[in-house]
């Protein structure tokens, strides 16, 4: 119920304390509004629509702009060599996960575009080992790997297939 509030006071015309409400678990004193100045940035891959419903009530009230991976620009490659990745595993990167994010788009009766995996996987954050090859083959074992299982749990071949070309 008080999610319910909150996305009716989330909605441009309805920020304001003039459209401040009780809310349900609190006393009738304690209202709740959205201020007209706060911007509600939400991040939402596609292939995560788990709550469809809860889903379309939030499309309603947001714009939407797609974000592609990264993987290729110029701007991750600057990224990765700035957190001192080894130039050839920032060639890696993104020889192999562009190869894969282009079958994951091309498998329309499955996947498709939403499907992608992001450059995100791939950011260092400083607090595990050296940046360089072994990194990039512990993300892909740990993370990419069992999400292509899951992706292609009905084609372990194809997993298999682009987990040998992921690690060699």
């Amino acid at each position: 119920r008080i999610f319910g509030e909150l996305m009716l006071l989330i909605e441009s015309d309805k920020r304001g304390e003039e459209y401040a409400i009780p809310l349900t678990y609190s006393e009738p004193e304690n209202c709740f509004s959205v201020p007209d100045n706060v911007y509600i940035l939400g991040m939402m891959n596609t292939a995560d629509r788990s709550l469809a419903m809860v889903d379309y009530a939030l499309r309603r009230r947001f714009d939407f702009v797609a974000l592609n991976p990264a993987f290729g620009s110029e701007r991750f490659q600057q990224y990765l060599h700035n957190a001192e990745v080894p130039e050839e595993v920032v060639k890696l990167i993104d020889e192999r996960m562009l190869a894969l994010n282009e079958e994951i788009e091309n498998d329309s009766r499955n996947l498709g575009p939403g499907f992608r995996i992001g450059h995100s996987y791939f950011v260092p954050d400083g607090d595990q080992e050296e940046p360089g090859l072994e990194w990039y083959r512990s993300v892909v074992r740990t993370q990419i790997l069992p999400l292509l299982q899951e992706y292609w749990f009905d084609q372990p071949a194809k997993a298999a297939r682009f987990a040998e070309n992921l690690l060699t």
